[in-house]
């Protein structure tokens, strides 16, 4: 999977590299370009129930699905134009939340980690 994600990578960035995109694609602008598709992505479930939600159809799922992809291409730039192994950083993020949320403490239970 790793050289898979590598992979992906190294094509993303022959395809900005290709359009002369290299030079609109900083991280501040990554990361904005991210945020407007991680809001696409939240409108295909605005005003659904939470049954409705798992229950797409196929036509909303496939929009669903590209939206998802737009956020992973510009997570997966970001991580290439700041020199973040993404493995290596969520490796350390679950440790992290597996101390801020032992299991035996949050079992069950959706309250913030502050109010543990």
């Amino acid at each position: 999977m790793e050289d898979r994600l590598y992979q992906l990578q190294k094509r993303l960035k022959g395809f900005a590299e290709a359009r002369d995109w290299e030079q609109f694609h900083s991280p501040k602008n990554l990361s904005m370009a991210l945020m407007v598709e991680a809001a696409e992505l939240v409108e295909h479930f605005q005003w659904l129930t939470q049954q409705q939600s798992h229950e797409l159809e196929a036509e909303r799922l496939r929009e669903v699905s590209h939206e998802m992809a737009d956020i992973f291409i510009y997570l997966l730039r970001l991580c290439e134009r700041l020199g973040v192994d993404l493995y290596q950083a969520v490796e350390e993020k679950i440790l992290i939340n597996e101390k801020k949320y032992p299991a035996e403490r949050v079992r069950g239970s959706s309250r913030k980690y502050t109010e543990y």
